[in-house]
């Protein structure tokens, strides 16, 4: 008897153990569907590979505007890179639409943020989005969305160390981007568009849509901020 309590036992801690370890695994996907979700905010058709999109937005306002055509088909064109849409960033400028933004969305039911990217408004077909291309971009609006409020401020500046921020790139993004964030000679030095906090941040946390660039979002996301900082340093040209 004694020895089958202590079978029972062990098996009841390895089950546990185990448990844990799944857990695990299962919350390490989940936030690398987030990130995957981020990219697909940012640009569906690069992060999938589906074709380009032609023509305004059905739901875009501003006809003819500077960003109309295949730009008002991303998520982050109407919504912000901040998320709040008109009520931040976004609320003036050419990139004002005067469409709101996501902050609603938070901690809602992914499957009714999926069926809403169906919807008339949204009108995104499977040719364009996928299902699961739907879940990851559902995933990130609930889920993803962090506490930008405490790491961005009224001026759309990041919030953090820049010095700290200067080890986490030159030990971590450098290799691709030079130390002085030229090197990638297909975009734009990253100095000349880091004044866009919230922009670097989201890059930063879920990685850029169909290329090679880690996704930071499992970090502490001070880190992203302090990254974030030490980008607005980097020479513009």
């Amino acid at each position: 008897m004694i020895t089958s309590a202590r079978a029972l036992s062990a098996l009841c801690i390895g089950v546990a153990l185990f448990s844990g370890a799944a857990s695990t695994t299962i919350a390490a996907e989940t936030e690398s569907a987030i990130a995957r979700g981020g990219r697909l905010y940012d640009k569906w058709w690069s992060e999938n590979g589906a074709a380009k999109p032609t023509g305004d937005h059905p739901a875009y306002t501003v006809k003819g505007g500077k960003y109309a055509g295949e730009s008002s088909w991303r998520c982050k064109e109407c919504h912000g890179w901040d998320y709040k849409g008109k009520d931040g960033a976004y609320a003036k400028g050419s990139h004002a639409s005067g469409i709101k933004g996501i902050e609603a969305a938070r901690n809602k039911d992914p499957a009714a943020i999926a069926a809403m990217l169906r919807d008339k408004t949204h009108g995104y077909t499977t040719a364009q989005i996928s299902a699961q291309d739907a879940t990851d971009l559902a995933l990130f609006v609930s889920k993803g969305q962090g506490n930008l409020a405490k790491l961005l401020g009224p001026d759309n500046k990041a919030k953090g160390d820049g010095a700290r921020g200067e080890v986490y790139f030159n030990t971590v993004c450098a290799g691709c981007h030079g130390v002085d964030g030229k090197k990638v000679k297909n975009a734009p030095p990253l100095g000349s568009v880091a004044d866009n906090g919230a922009e670097m941040m989201h890059k930063i946390l879920n990685g850029q849509p169909r290329e090679d660039m880690p996704a930071m979002r499992a970090l502490d996301h001070q880190i992203a901020a302090d990254l974030a900082v030490h980008l607005t340093t980097l020479p513009a040209k």
